[in-house]
């Protein structure tokens, strides 16, 4: 499933690239190819997709990426890399007599 977002959230972020790519913050860019008046969407509404793509795509990445942390814990509710590390640190305490206190 983690993978399944981080996918989701380079695919995203390309779209979003392209998106603001393509605007122009003078009003050029693509919607200045839609000029004609018989056009379905005009230089208006062009603009306007493009903004609420945006908008859109940036809330996207934002819900993704805060997912992304959570989906990513194992079901006793930590992270897999402390759960390996502790592995680790509990194979070294048994290798070492056993003893998982340290003395100070």
């Amino acid at each position: 499933m983690y993978t399944f977002i981080v996918i989701l959230c380079i695919v995203v972020c390309v779209l979003l690239g392209l998106i603001v790519l393509v605007q122009n913050s003078k009003g050029g860019g693509l919607a200045a190819n839609f000029s004609a008046p018989t056009q379905v969407m005009g230089v208006r509404q062009t603009a306007d997709f493009l903004e609420k793509a945006t908008w859109w795509l940036v809330g996207i990445l934002v819900v993704l990426s805060l997912m992304a942390p959570i989906v990513n814990h194992n079901q006793n509710g930590k992270p897999k890399r402390t759960e390996q590390v502790q592995q680790q640190q509990n194979a070294g305490n048994t290798q070492q007599g056993g003893n998982s206190t340290a003395e100070y």
